[in-house]
């Protein structure tokens, strides 16, 4: 069988590509279902991007790299595509767009337009060899108990990183890539909750706190919740991208920096309480318990100073933490790590020593924040990559 382009991964990415690359287009997936990713993401609805965009919310090797993809095909331009489908949509927070609706429809938009391109999906399919001959991929597809093999002018590596194994995520693009002589910066876990091996945590399991997680690379203001296993919540998801095994990080509970000030104030109108007590007004009764034995907060609100008060909101400020690890790509949103860049072109995610082959997606060395950001990085991949193959297909590149 002959095609001109045969794309491996029916997630975000693929289809995105699957949709612009022009005609002859054959997307496969081992899946018995497209876009699953899409479909469990954002509770259901689908955090199909975020208003706040740019380059500096990525992370890879080249920092430089997914500026190109992301300049051409913008949040904006999604947004449009899906106005086009009428799907309705609002801001949660922070930028992070959500369908009103299901995430489906995100999944039933990318397929209509697979189809208006007249491209073929084949689900339930898995790689069984690849290799490169006479300028032309020959990949053997297993599909129905039968081995088919098909020859195609342009390989589009889709099929993301290590992220929950349990949907079938594998490191097929990795090894793929490697064969073809790319370099490949290691996978790792990432937008991961942390753990802690003597589950200090557990009996605050459920709790949470809005808190500053930070360490000396990057800094989130979002909510932190205290888990069986350790540490989770948005704030912890955003700063495990930036974290390695052995360092420590380190929690601000007083996030907006007023606490000093309302107690002070509270004292002078409430001196007779508890400071417990009123340190349970603004942060979970359970973790005041908890901290007590660490900080100082015996005693009425009239018996501290101002010099007490300043280093017990000085430990809720700066309360440092170890954790032992993460909760691995079980649990990981993204996979950090992926395909080296060094060796792919930013404008057309073509790669720089094997032409045809090309690399979009969570399978690059491109890994967004929490909140949208590593859908749009498969959005603009996989548009820039469509747009390059179908100028290749007609020599106009």
């Amino acid at each position: 069988m002959q095609v001109n382009t045969l794309i491996l991964g029916a997630g975000a990415a693929g289809m995105m590509c699957a949709a612009h690359a022009g005609a002859g287009v054959l997307v496969v997936d081992h899946a018995k279902k497209p876009g699953e990713k899409i479909r469990i993401s954002g509770g259901g609805r689908c955090n199909f991007t975020n208003m706040y965009t740019e380059p500096a919310a990525f992370l890879s090797a080249n920092p430089h790299y997914c500026k190109s993809a992301l300049s051409r095909y913008t949040q904006w331009d999604f947004v449009d595509l899906v106005a086009r489908h009428g799907i309705s949509w609002h801001e949660k927070t922070l930028g992070q767009l959500f369908c009103d609706g299901k995430s489906t429809q995100i999944i039933d938009m990318l397929r209509a337009e697979m189809a208006r391109a007249g491209a073929e999906l084949w689900l339930s399919t898995s790689v069984v060899e690849v290799a490169r001959r006479d300028e032309r991929f020959q990949v053997v597809l297993e599909r129905d108990g039968r081995r088919i093999e098909v020859s195609a002018a342009a390989l589009v590596l889709a099929t993301g990183g290590k992220s929950i194994p349990a949907m079938g995520a594998t490191g097929l693009a990795y090894d793929i890539a490697r064969q073809f002589g790319h370099e490949i910066v290691e996978p790792r876990p990432a937008l991961v909750p942390l753990t802690f091996s003597d589950k200090r945590f557990a009996p605050l399991s459920g709790v949470a706190a809005p808190a500053r997680a930070f360490n000396d690379r990057a800094g989130f203001d979002e909510a932190v919740l205290f888990t069986h296993r350790g540490l989770s919540g948005p704030a912890i998801l955003q700063i495990s991208s930036y974290w390695r095994e052995g360092e420590a990080i380190t929690l601000d509970l007083d996030p907006d920096g007023t606490l000093f000030d309302t107690l002070r104030n509270q004292r002078q109108r409430e001196g007779r309480r508890q400071l417990k007590t009123e340190l349970a007004r603004h942060l979970p009764a359970k973790l005041v318990e908890h901290l007590g034995p660490a900080l100082p907060m015996t005693g009425n609100l009239a018996d501290q100073s101002d010099a007490a008060l300043s280093a017990l909101v000085e430990g809720l400020r700066n309360w440092t933490l170890t954790p032992n690890g993460s909760e691995g790509y079980r649990t990981a949103e993204v996979t950090l790590g992926g395909i080296d860049t060094a060796g792919l072109s930013s404008k057309t995610m073509m790669s720089k020593t094997v032409p045809g082959l090309y690399v979009i997606g969570e399978a690059v060395d491109v890994t967004g924040w929490l909140g949208g950001y590593n859908f749009q990085w498969a959005w603009s991949s996989g548009w820039a990559a469509g747009q390059a193959i179908k100028a290749r297909k007609t020599g106009l590149e």
